[in-house]
Protein backbone atom coordinates (compact mmCIF):
# COMPACT_ATOMS: atom_id res chain seq x y z
CA UNK A 1 0.00 0.00 0.00
CA UNK A 2 2.97 2.35 0.66
CA UNK A 3 4.11 2.38 -2.78
CA UNK A 4 0.85 2.72 -4.26
CA UNK A 5 0.28 5.78 -2.09
CA UNK A 6 4.09 7.27 -2.94
CA UNK A 7 3.20 7.10 -6.77
CA UNK A 8 -0.50 8.30 -6.89
CA UNK A 9 0.38 12.09 -5.97
CA UNK A 10 2.72 11.96 -8.76
CA UNK A 11 -0.15 10.54 -11.24
CA UNK A 12 -3.15 13.44 -9.73
CA UNK A 13 -0.48 16.46 -9.64
CA UNK A 14 -3.03 19.11 -11.02
CA UNK A 15 0.39 21.19 -11.81
CA UNK A 16 1.87 18.51 -14.00
CA UNK A 17 -1.63 18.03 -15.53
CA UNK A 18 -2.13 22.04 -15.82
CA UNK A 19 1.14 22.03 -17.55
CA UNK A 20 0.40 19.41 -19.89
CA UNK A 21 -2.95 20.98 -20.72
CA UNK A 22 -1.72 24.44 -21.43
CA UNK A 23 1.16 22.76 -23.82
CA UNK A 24 -1.37 20.71 -25.96
CA UNK A 25 -3.68 23.99 -26.55
CA UNK A 26 -0.62 25.57 -27.10
CA UNK A 27 0.53 23.35 -29.74
CA UNK A 28 -3.18 23.24 -31.53
CA UNK A 29 -3.03 27.18 -31.58
CA UNK A 30 -0.05 26.91 -33.02
CA UNK A 31 -1.00 24.54 -35.73
CA UNK A 32 -3.97 26.82 -36.40
CA UNK A 33 -1.87 29.61 -36.90
CA UNK A 34 0.53 27.84 -38.96
CA UNK A 35 -2.16 26.72 -40.74
CA UNK A 36 -3.00 30.49 -41.89
CA UNK A 37 0.85 31.03 -42.72
CA UNK A 38 1.55 27.96 -45.04
CA UNK A 39 -2.04 28.34 -46.52
CA UNK A 40 -1.10 32.14 -47.45
CA UNK A 41 2.95 31.16 -48.53
CA UNK A 42 1.95 28.18 -50.75
CA UNK A 43 -1.62 29.38 -52.06
CA UNK A 44 -3.71 26.69 -50.35
CA UNK A 45 -1.92 24.13 -52.16
CA UNK A 46 0.45 21.54 -51.45
CA UNK A 47 0.53 18.69 -48.73
CA UNK A 48 1.95 20.60 -45.76
CA UNK A 49 -1.71 22.67 -46.39
CA UNK A 50 -3.66 19.23 -46.77
CA UNK A 51 -1.75 17.86 -43.77
CA UNK A 52 -2.54 20.33 -41.45
CA UNK A 53 -6.14 21.23 -42.68
CA UNK A 54 -7.20 17.79 -41.71
CA UNK A 55 -5.07 17.46 -38.30
CA UNK A 56 -7.06 20.48 -37.08
CA UNK A 57 -10.05 19.22 -38.27
CA UNK A 58 -10.00 16.35 -36.24
CA UNK A 59 -9.06 17.87 -33.17
CA UNK A 60 -11.35 20.10 -33.08
CA UNK A 61 -14.04 18.24 -34.29
CA UNK A 62 -13.26 15.61 -31.56
CA UNK A 63 -12.13 17.78 -28.56
CA UNK A 64 -15.93 18.78 -27.33
CA UNK A 65 -16.55 15.20 -27.37
CA UNK A 66 -13.53 14.24 -25.75
CA UNK A 67 -14.21 16.75 -23.06
CA UNK A 68 -17.82 15.28 -22.54
CA UNK A 69 -16.49 11.62 -22.30
CA UNK A 70 -14.06 12.85 -19.47
CA UNK A 71 -16.48 14.72 -17.85
CA UNK A 72 -18.66 11.48 -17.69
CA UNK A 73 -15.75 9.50 -16.72
CA UNK A 74 -14.90 12.13 -13.59
CA UNK A 75 -18.63 11.84 -12.85
CA UNK A 76 -18.68 7.97 -12.60
CA UNK A 77 -15.45 7.98 -10.68
CA UNK A 78 -16.61 10.44 -8.21
CA UNK A 79 -20.56 10.41 -7.73
CA UNK A 80 -21.65 6.28 -8.57
CA UNK A 81 -20.77 3.69 -6.69
CA UNK A 82 -18.92 0.55 -8.13
CA UNK A 83 -22.35 -1.02 -6.60
CA UNK A 84 -24.86 0.75 -8.81
CA UNK A 85 -22.94 -0.93 -12.13
CA UNK A 86 -23.51 -4.52 -10.34
CA UNK A 87 -26.70 -3.82 -9.66
CA UNK A 88 -27.83 -2.73 -13.12
CA UNK A 89 -26.19 -5.21 -14.96
CA UNK A 90 -26.41 -8.90 -15.26
CA UNK A 91 -24.13 -10.92 -13.48
CA UNK A 92 -23.05 -13.29 -16.74
CA UNK A 93 -20.96 -11.58 -19.08
CA UNK A 94 -23.21 -13.16 -21.73
CA UNK A 95 -26.38 -11.02 -20.55
CA UNK A 96 -23.91 -7.89 -19.35
CA UNK A 97 -22.74 -7.74 -23.04
CA UNK A 98 -26.40 -7.16 -24.98
CA UNK A 99 -27.09 -4.81 -22.23
CA UNK A 100 -24.22 -2.70 -22.29
CA UNK A 101 -24.42 -2.54 -25.76
CA UNK A 102 -27.86 -0.80 -25.90
CA UNK A 103 -27.18 1.34 -23.08
CA UNK A 104 -24.38 3.36 -25.50
CA UNK A 105 -27.93 4.63 -27.19
CA UNK A 106 -28.11 6.98 -23.90
CA UNK A 107 -24.44 8.80 -24.51
CA UNK A 108 -24.68 11.64 -26.61
CA UNK A 109 -21.14 11.54 -28.28
CA UNK A 110 -18.22 9.97 -30.73
CA UNK A 111 -15.73 7.89 -30.00
CA UNK A 112 -13.82 10.25 -28.65
CA UNK A 113 -16.24 10.21 -25.26
CA UNK A 114 -16.76 6.41 -25.25
CA UNK A 115 -13.10 5.78 -24.31
CA UNK A 116 -12.47 7.22 -21.14
CA UNK A 117 -16.04 6.62 -19.96
CA UNK A 118 -15.36 2.68 -20.87
CA UNK A 119 -12.06 2.70 -18.92
CA UNK A 120 -14.02 3.79 -15.83
CA UNK A 121 -16.60 1.54 -16.06
CA UNK A 122 -13.81 -1.31 -15.80
CA UNK A 123 -12.52 0.23 -12.97
CA UNK A 124 -16.03 0.20 -11.19
CA UNK A 125 -16.31 -3.40 -11.35
CA UNK A 126 -17.60 -3.82 -14.96
CA UNK A 127 -17.35 -6.94 -16.72
CA UNK A 128 -14.34 -6.03 -19.21
CA UNK A 129 -16.55 -7.32 -22.08
CA UNK A 130 -19.69 -5.33 -21.27
CA UNK A 131 -17.98 -1.98 -20.99
CA UNK A 132 -16.03 -2.69 -24.28
CA UNK A 133 -19.70 -3.32 -25.87
CA UNK A 134 -20.83 0.10 -24.92
CA UNK A 135 -17.53 1.74 -25.98
CA UNK A 136 -18.43 0.24 -29.51
CA UNK A 137 -22.04 1.18 -29.45
CA UNK A 138 -22.18 4.60 -27.61
CA UNK A 139 -20.87 6.13 -30.88
CA UNK A 140 -22.71 3.91 -33.22
CA UNK A 141 -26.05 4.00 -32.24
CA UNK A 142 -26.67 7.16 -29.82
CA UNK A 143 -29.36 9.24 -31.80
CA UNK A 144 -27.05 12.01 -32.59
CA UNK A 145 -25.63 9.73 -35.13
CA UNK A 146 -28.80 8.09 -36.33
CA UNK A 147 -30.64 11.61 -36.84
CA UNK A 148 -27.67 12.72 -39.03
CA UNK A 149 -27.58 9.39 -41.27
CA UNK A 150 -31.37 10.09 -41.43
CA UNK A 151 -30.12 13.47 -42.65
CA UNK A 152 -27.45 12.25 -44.82
CA UNK A 153 -29.54 9.43 -46.72
CA UNK A 154 -33.09 11.29 -47.36
CA UNK A 155 -35.87 9.08 -48.26
CA UNK A 156 -33.60 5.59 -47.33
CA UNK A 157 -34.64 4.97 -43.62
CA UNK A 158 -33.27 1.54 -44.34
CA UNK A 159 -29.50 3.04 -44.21
CA UNK A 160 -30.57 4.71 -40.72
CA UNK A 161 -31.75 0.82 -39.55
CA UNK A 162 -28.90 -0.96 -41.13
CA UNK A 163 -26.14 0.80 -39.81
CA UNK A 164 -28.15 0.33 -36.07
CA UNK A 165 -28.27 -3.43 -36.79
CA UNK A 166 -24.93 -3.64 -37.75
CA UNK A 167 -23.50 -1.44 -34.99
CA UNK A 168 -25.23 -2.82 -32.50
CA UNK A 169 -24.14 -6.37 -33.87
CA UNK A 170 -20.60 -5.65 -33.74
CA UNK A 171 -20.90 -3.96 -30.05
CA UNK A 172 -22.38 -7.40 -28.95
CA UNK A 173 -20.14 -9.79 -30.77
CA UNK A 174 -16.82 -8.33 -30.14
CA UNK A 175 -18.00 -8.21 -26.21
CA UNK A 176 -19.11 -11.87 -26.25
CA UNK A 177 -15.89 -12.52 -27.99
CA UNK A 178 -14.00 -10.93 -25.40
CA UNK A 179 -15.48 -12.38 -22.63
CA UNK A 180 -14.52 -15.80 -24.20
CA UNK A 181 -10.80 -14.97 -25.37
CA UNK A 182 -10.39 -11.95 -23.80
CA UNK A 183 -7.07 -12.27 -20.65
CA UNK A 184 -7.43 -10.02 -17.64
CA UNK A 185 -2.99 -9.00 -18.29
CA UNK A 186 -4.26 -7.32 -21.65
CA UNK A 187 -5.61 -4.60 -19.70
CA UNK A 188 -2.47 -4.21 -17.47
CA UNK A 189 -1.94 -0.74 -18.10
CA UNK A 190 -5.63 -0.08 -17.00
CA UNK A 191 -5.05 -2.06 -13.84
CA UNK A 192 -1.79 -0.08 -12.74
CA UNK A 193 -4.19 3.12 -12.52
CA UNK A 194 -4.86 4.58 -8.86
CA UNK A 195 -6.56 7.66 -8.70
CA UNK A 196 -8.53 8.76 -5.50
CA UNK A 197 -12.28 7.94 -5.42
CA UNK A 198 -14.54 9.72 -3.32
CA UNK A 199 -15.09 5.96 -0.85
CA UNK A 200 -11.17 5.64 -1.05
CA UNK A 201 -8.83 7.66 1.49
CA UNK A 202 -11.28 10.07 2.64
CA UNK A 203 -10.57 12.23 -0.82
CA UNK A 204 -14.08 14.60 -1.29
CA UNK A 205 -16.29 13.73 -4.03
CA UNK A 206 -15.73 17.29 -6.00
CA UNK A 207 -12.01 16.58 -5.07
CA UNK A 208 -12.16 13.03 -6.82
CA UNK A 209 -13.85 14.11 -9.66
CA UNK A 210 -11.41 17.11 -10.59
CA UNK A 211 -8.84 14.41 -10.23
CA UNK A 212 -10.25 11.99 -12.75
CA UNK A 213 -10.83 15.03 -15.27
CA UNK A 214 -7.34 15.87 -15.27
CA UNK A 215 -6.14 12.87 -15.65
CA UNK A 216 -8.16 11.45 -18.21
CA UNK A 217 -8.21 14.77 -20.37
CA UNK A 218 -3.86 14.19 -19.85
CA UNK A 219 -4.17 10.60 -21.01
CA UNK A 220 -6.93 11.12 -23.91
CA UNK A 221 -5.74 14.53 -24.91
CA UNK A 222 -2.36 13.61 -26.10
CA UNK A 223 -3.17 10.26 -27.71
CA UNK A 224 -5.78 11.91 -29.76
CA UNK A 225 -3.30 14.66 -30.95
CA UNK A 226 -1.05 11.22 -32.49
CA UNK A 227 -4.06 10.05 -33.89
CA UNK A 228 -4.84 12.90 -35.32
CA UNK A 229 -1.43 13.24 -36.98
CA UNK A 230 -1.30 9.48 -38.00
CA UNK A 231 -4.35 10.22 -39.96
CA UNK A 232 -4.24 13.55 -41.88
CA UNK A 233 -0.27 11.84 -42.57
CA UNK A 234 -2.27 9.24 -44.11
CA UNK A 235 -4.63 11.15 -45.91
CA UNK A 236 -1.78 13.19 -47.81
CA UNK A 237 -0.20 9.78 -48.72
CA UNK A 238 -2.77 8.37 -50.36
CA UNK A 239 -3.55 9.17 -53.34
CA UNK A 240 -7.31 9.87 -53.86
CA UNK A 241 -7.09 8.32 -57.54
CA UNK A 242 -6.13 4.62 -55.93
CA UNK A 243 -9.86 4.77 -54.16
CA UNK A 244 -12.28 5.95 -56.48
CA UNK A 245 -10.31 3.13 -58.98
CA UNK A 246 -11.76 0.09 -57.35
CA UNK A 247 -15.30 1.25 -56.57
CA UNK A 248 -16.38 -0.52 -59.10
CA UNK A 249 -15.14 -4.15 -57.83
CA UNK A 250 -17.98 -5.14 -55.22
CA UNK A 251 -15.81 -7.34 -52.38
CA UNK A 252 -12.61 -5.09 -53.31
CA UNK A 253 -14.94 -1.62 -52.64
CA UNK A 254 -15.96 -2.98 -48.98
CA UNK A 255 -12.98 -3.36 -48.07
CA UNK A 256 -11.18 0.02 -49.58
CA UNK A 257 -14.28 2.39 -47.47
CA UNK A 258 -13.62 0.19 -44.48
CA UNK A 259 -9.90 1.15 -44.47
CA UNK A 260 -10.74 4.49 -45.61
CA UNK A 261 -13.26 5.09 -42.46
CA UNK A 262 -10.04 4.10 -40.40
CA UNK A 263 -7.72 6.28 -42.12
CA UNK A 264 -10.07 9.45 -42.51
CA UNK A 265 -10.52 9.24 -38.89
CA UNK A 266 -14.20 11.29 -39.09
CA UNK A 267 -16.25 11.86 -35.70
CA UNK A 268 -19.79 9.06 -35.76
CA UNK A 269 -21.25 12.98 -35.85
CA UNK A 270 -20.16 13.86 -39.49
CA UNK A 271 -19.16 9.98 -41.21
CA UNK A 272 -22.34 9.15 -42.86
CA UNK A 273 -22.56 12.78 -45.06
CA UNK A 274 -18.95 11.44 -46.17
CA UNK A 275 -20.39 8.34 -47.08
CA UNK A 276 -23.14 9.65 -48.79
CA UNK A 277 -21.01 11.71 -51.36
CA UNK A 278 -19.33 8.36 -52.58
CA UNK A 279 -21.93 7.83 -54.58
CA UNK A 280 -20.16 5.59 -56.65
CA UNK A 281 -19.76 2.92 -54.05
CA UNK A 282 -21.94 0.11 -53.72
CA UNK A 283 -24.58 0.53 -50.52
CA UNK A 284 -22.52 -2.29 -48.35
CA UNK A 285 -19.57 -0.20 -48.94
CA UNK A 286 -21.36 2.64 -48.04
CA UNK A 287 -22.64 0.96 -45.01
CA UNK A 288 -18.99 -0.51 -44.08
CA UNK A 289 -17.37 3.09 -43.93
CA UNK A 290 -20.16 4.43 -41.35
CA UNK A 291 -20.17 1.10 -39.67
CA UNK A 292 -16.48 0.76 -38.94
CA UNK A 293 -15.33 4.38 -38.43
CA UNK A 294 -16.72 5.08 -35.18
CA UNK A 295 -15.17 1.91 -33.96
CA UNK A 296 -11.72 1.53 -35.51
CA UNK A 297 -10.11 4.58 -37.20
CA UNK A 298 -6.45 6.17 -35.91
CA UNK A 299 -7.57 8.34 -33.20
CA UNK A 300 -9.38 5.73 -31.47
CA UNK A 301 -6.88 3.38 -31.91
CA UNK A 302 -4.28 5.81 -30.30
CA UNK A 303 -6.95 7.14 -27.67
CA UNK A 304 -7.28 2.86 -26.59
CA UNK A 305 -3.33 2.86 -26.57
CA UNK A 306 -3.56 5.67 -23.85
CA UNK A 307 -6.22 4.17 -21.94
CA UNK A 308 -6.16 0.13 -21.81
CA UNK A 309 -2.11 -0.42 -23.77
CA UNK A 310 -0.86 -1.39 -26.72
CA UNK A 311 -1.61 -4.96 -25.53
CA UNK A 312 -4.95 -4.67 -25.97
CA UNK A 313 -5.06 -2.10 -28.94
CA UNK A 314 -3.06 -4.39 -30.57
CA UNK A 315 -5.94 -7.25 -30.33
CA UNK A 316 -8.60 -4.99 -30.00
CA UNK A 317 -8.78 -2.99 -33.16
CA UNK A 318 -8.50 -6.28 -35.96
CA UNK A 319 -10.94 -8.29 -33.75
CA UNK A 320 -13.53 -4.88 -33.95
CA UNK A 321 -12.25 -4.45 -37.92
CA UNK A 322 -13.12 -7.44 -39.05
CA UNK A 323 -16.23 -7.84 -37.14
CA UNK A 324 -17.73 -4.77 -38.53
CA UNK A 325 -16.92 -5.39 -41.47
CA UNK A 326 -18.74 -8.35 -41.36
CA UNK A 327 -21.60 -6.91 -39.81
CA UNK A 328 -22.19 -4.58 -42.75
CA UNK A 329 -21.86 -6.72 -45.19
CA UNK A 330 -24.31 -9.37 -43.79
CA UNK A 331 -26.85 -6.36 -42.93
CA UNK A 332 -26.26 -4.02 -46.11
CA UNK A 333 -27.23 -7.36 -48.48
CA UNK A 334 -30.56 -9.00 -46.02
CA UNK A 335 -31.72 -4.80 -45.44
CA UNK A 336 -30.59 -3.12 -47.90
CA UNK A 337 -29.37 -4.82 -50.89
CA UNK A 338 -26.58 -3.85 -53.07
CA UNK A 339 -27.81 -0.76 -55.12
Amino acid sequence: MSSRSAVRPKAADPESHTGVIALLVTAIIAVLIGRQVLSFLIGGRGSIATWTTVFCAIVVQALPFLLLGVVLSGAITAFVPARVFSAILPKRAALAVPVAGAAGALLPGCECASVPVAGRLVERGVVPAAALAFLLSAPSINPIVLIATAVAFPGQPMMVVGRFVASLATAVVVGWIWARFGRPEWLGRLATRRLPTASAEGTPRFEAFRLAVAHDFFEAGGFLVIGAAAAATMNVVVPPSWITAVAGVPVLSIVVLAVLAVVLSICSEADAFVAASLTGFPVPAQLAFMVVGPVVDLKLIALQTGTFGRAFAARFAPLTFVVAVAASVVTGLLLIGVA
